[in-house]
């Protein structure tokens, strides 16, 4: 199994799990030919959304349902097909344009169009369908799909519950996958009376009130970038033609890559929950910065935090939270390498990036600059942290982990 992804909805708490597919080449034919439809829907979709994007009209599900019905009438290739991965592509496009069009009115940058759905090309997008209760079942361990397609599947771990709905997919390497949605209760764990203020970093993925609980830098990108610069090098003396068919060795170089990336991704997920996991199990209540990566990638540090992968991390421990019933708290970034930790104080300057030490001209705390920052993430989340003494204040509930 690949893991347990959660996924957010309005009525209760859900989670993924996926499954390596074994495809036969007949039901291999019918999921590409399936895609091959959708496919050409979405770009439908993106064609006429742009359309009335320009003119000021509207778009929305019950236009494009409408569009579906009429395509189907009038064209049996589409209608060959089975509706439901159709009918659902067209809530997930939905979804997606809201969403963009969302983020657009909030950075005021309509002209740019960012995040906006755009067409799926054939050799550049991965076949991905999406099938609700009505569109699948399970059967003697097979899944069976609707329009007569059947995959066995890999069981690694039987499933929690009835599941609600099924995405068929295939990653970049060209394995199958089917990631199944089913409710989860939350599983608590006992109560430690501890609390942890958590701060983001490059040299340090992340830095805790506790030493016991900081996460180093794995640099498990910088450890293949050798193999990596070599599968490149590889593609790009075998690139071909506009027009012309790849190479079998620009295939292979290609599959090489993709199992690469593959690998570091597996390794950084499967970092991050074990982390997590530690973190939730020995502490009830977690303050964390709100930290947004993305500014990141416009700095001269853009490799070593794409590899530190600290939206991944934080990710994993939000979900695992969740998951756990812990009590996670969401702490605002701006000025926390400005204030002191133990008397609240803050410094006229920002300190610029190559000083590491936290120095007070209030009270004279000289501290790690990181570990000073993961304390004031206690203070703002109102936490009441112990004192240097390691012992709470009177009548607090909590204490500092050690």
């Amino acid at each position: 199994m690949q893991g347990d992804d959660l996924v957010a909805t309005a009525e209760a708490r859900h989670v993924r799990y996926t499954y390596r597919l074994r495809v036969p080449p007949g039901a291999r034919a019918a999921l590409l030919a399936e895609w091959d439809r959708c496919r050409w829907l979405w770009n439908e979709c993106v064609s006429r959304s742009q359309k009335a994007y320009r003119d000021g009209q509207k778009c929305g599900p019950a236009r494009l349902d409408k569009m579906l019905t009429q395509a189907r009438a009038m064209t049996p290739w589409l209608a060959a097909g089975s509706s439901v991965p159709q009918q659902q592509l067209i809530r997930d496009f939905g979804a997606s344009r809201a969403k963009a069009l969302k983020d657009i009115k909030e950075r005021l940058s309509a002209e740019r169009r960012a995040g906006m759905p755009r067409y799926k090309r054939k050799r550049e997008a991965d076949p991905t369908l999406n099938y609700t209760r009505r569109g699948f079942r399970l059967k003697d361990g097979r899944l069976r799909l609707a329009g007569g397609i059947a995959v066995s599947v890999v069981w690694s771990r039987d499933l929690p519950a009835e599941p609600s709905s099924v995405r068929v997919y295939r990653d970049s390497v060209g394995h199958w996958h089917a990631s199944f949605v089913v409710p989860a209760a939350p599983e608590p764990l006992a109560a430690t009376g501890a609390v942890i203020g958590i701060d983001w970093g490059v040299r340090e993925i992340a830095t805790t009130t506790s030493d016991a609980h900081d996460l180093p830098h794995s640099e498990f990108g910088e450890k293949t970038r050798e193999r990596l610069t070599r599968y490149d090098r590889m593609m790009g003396r075998r690139e071909p033609k506009k027009g012309q068919a790849a190479s079998k060795g620009y295939r292979r170089a290609k599959q090489w890559r993709a199992k690469t990336h593959q690998k570091i991704a597996r390794q950084r997920r499967d970092r991050a929950r074990k982390w997590a996991k530690k973190v939730v199990r020995d502490h009830d209540v977690i303050a964390v910065e709100d930290f947004k990566p993305r500014f990141l990638s416009r700095t001269t540090m853009a490799r070593k935090a794409a590899d530190a992968a600290i939206g991944a991390t934080k990710q994993a421990l939000l979900e695992m939270g969740r998951k756990h019933a812990r009590d996670v708290r969401l702490v605002h970034p701006a000025h926390t390498t400005m204030d002191c930790g133990k008397c609240g104080a803050r410094a006229k300057h920002a300190l610029p990036l190559s000083e590491r030490t936290y120095t007070c001209t209030a009270c004279g705390l000289v501290s790690p600059r990181d570990k000073n920052s993961a304390r004031v993430m206690l203070v703002r989340a109102g936490l009441n942290p112990a004192g240097d003494d390691g012992v709470g204040p009177p009548g607090a509930p909590l204490r500092e982990a050690a």
